[in-house]
């Protein structure tokens, strides 16, 4: 169930989110409705984070707080939502376009959409968790974007972050440590890539990460569990 509340919370916001419309508000809409299914919205002071979702727009990775910024014709908007419900938890983003957006935006959007994708076809229980990783980064470098290091995708069930750490991209730490998928592992998958280099900066508030070169970035992520047949996507 708390997928389906965090996928329909996506949803709304791919209705709600337009040019003019401020982030304070897709976050006071969204949590309204994930309160009114008998979620909690996760993101809400975790680790003090103020908002109940995260809004990240153009140049911005991931963690964007919301508040009082338009959105304008052009943009692109991440939002990452997570939901606690009866004790567990799910996580999912998406990057929505506001109005009309440039086919060089469109087409990052594409390529991070379809990464996860295929990072989803190819789990399945006793295969490797680098293979996740091997499949986004050769996707999404094959493309000609990049994928951001300093943050992965994680574990999750009874804590929004528990192990693996999942990531996006495969080093040599990950093959030395790699594990293997079991059925019944649940884990978020989400990769973050960029239109330039993939390094990283947090802004002032402490929480916004942007691009270093101020270049677009795009956020797709799905809550999947590991079966002997594939994975069940739980946030659709």
């Amino acid at each position: 169930m708390a997928g389906k509340i965090t996928a329909d919370a996506l949803r709304l916001a791919k209705e709600i989110a337009r040019e003019d419309v401020t982030t304070d508000y897709l976050n006071t809409e969204l949590e309204r409705y994930i309160l009114s299914k008998g979620g909690i919205p996760i993101f809400k002071g975790y680790r003090g984070f103020p908002k109940s979702i995260c809004t990240s727009i153009n140049e911005e990775v991931v963690h964007g707080i919301p508040g009082t910024r338009r959105l304008k014709n052009g943009d692109i908007l991440s939002i990452d939502v997570g939901v606690g419900y009866r004790k567990y938890v799910a996580d999912a983003a998406v990057t929505i376009p506001i109005g009309q957006i440039t086919k060089e935006a469109k087409t990052l959007i594409d390529v991070c959409e379809n990464s996860l994708r295929l990072a989803i076809e190819v789990i399945k229980s006793n295969e490797k968790l680098s293979l996740i990783s091997k499949t986004i980064q050769d996707y999404v470098e094959s493309n000609s974007y990049s994928v951001v290091r300093n943050y992965t995708g994680h574990g999750i069930g009874r804590c929004m972050h528990e192990d693996p750490q999942v990531p996006n991209f495969v080093s040599k730490a990950l093959l030395e440590a790699d594990e293997i998928l079991t059925q019944g592992t649940t884990i978020a998958i989400e990769p973050m890539i960029c239109l330039g280099k993939c390094d990283t900066e947090v802004l002032n508030n402490k929480w916004t990460v942007v691009t270093k070169d101020r270049k677009l970035s795009a956020h797709f992520e799905h809550t999947v569990v590991v079966t002997d047949h594939g994975a069940d996507i739980l946030t659709v």
